[in-house]
């Protein structure tokens, strides 16, 4: 099939954008069919493609690999968004981006070395991104901000889809919004995990301008997907 133009990866922020941008997180997807959840989430008006790797040892729960992303990307020319849970990251990074990753996302949590590693996405020709855990302040990222341009805050605990939002995380949302803006460089900020069209409101306010959704968007099938993103959105 020919697949949409692309999205514009990171457009340049001054501010967060008036509409955020949704990113399906295809773990809540019908993985009997996954090329056609993509597409279809994409028609219905997906920014971009969220996709969560997950290896059983940093977090207790497995997902899919380089291969499956590689099958994945003729269905959408939407930016895929590649959070990698998993410890260790480097001997990865370099299949991840082959594979058609346009965002690599990894934990500051995961390694003694993060700098190094957002360096070596950096050389592969992609977008880097850090991620926080709940657990985890705001400030164990404030020396990264240079080598990044995405930070993600989760607001539950990774390793299922589903969970329930973790309120207390906007407050640490807030706080790197504050720690981006006084950087002055052009960083998104996303969240991830218990998104829904009423705890949208919360994050956006908070700063975030970037929400991944998984429940929230694959609910009631194909059908419903593009009304299920403009609520989002229109939450938001």
């Amino acid at each position: 099939m020919t697949a949409a133009p692309a999205t514009p990866l990171l457009a340049p922020l001054v501010a967060p954008p008036v509409s955020p941008l949704v990113a399906p997180s295809i773990l809540s997807a019908d993985f009997a069919q996954l090329g056609t959840e993509i597409a279809a989430i994409d028609a219905a008006g997906a920014d971009w493609v969220h996709v969560d790797v997950m290896d059983g040892h940093f977090v207790p729960n497995l997902t899919i690999g380089p291969p499956v992303i590689k099958a994945l990307r003729r269905h959408s020319a939407k930016p895929f968004d590649v959070h990698l849970m998993i410890d260790p990251v480097d001997p990865y990074l370099a299949d991840f981006a082959a594979a058609g990753a346009d965002i690599i996302t990894i934990h500051v949590e995961a390694g003694a070395h993060v700098q190094r590693s957002l360096q070596v996405i950096a050389g592969l020709g992609k977008k880097a991104g850090i991620a926080l855990n709940p657990g985890t302040p705001a400030g164990a990222i404030e020396y990264l901000l240079d080598s990044v341009d995405l930070v993600l805050v989760m607001t539950v605990n990774p390793g299922f889809g589903g969970q329930s939002f973790i309120a207390n995380q906007c407050a640490k949302i807030a706080e790197i919004r504050g720690m981006i803006d006084a950087s002055g460089r052009d960083i998104h900020l996303q969240v991830d995990g218990g998104i829904t069209p009423e705890t949208a409101v919360q994050v956006v306010a908070a700063g975030a301008d970037v929400m991944v959704a998984g429940t929230a968007c694959f609910r009631g099938g194909p059908d419903h997907y593009a009304a299920n993103i403009a609520a989002l959105k229109a939450g938001a």
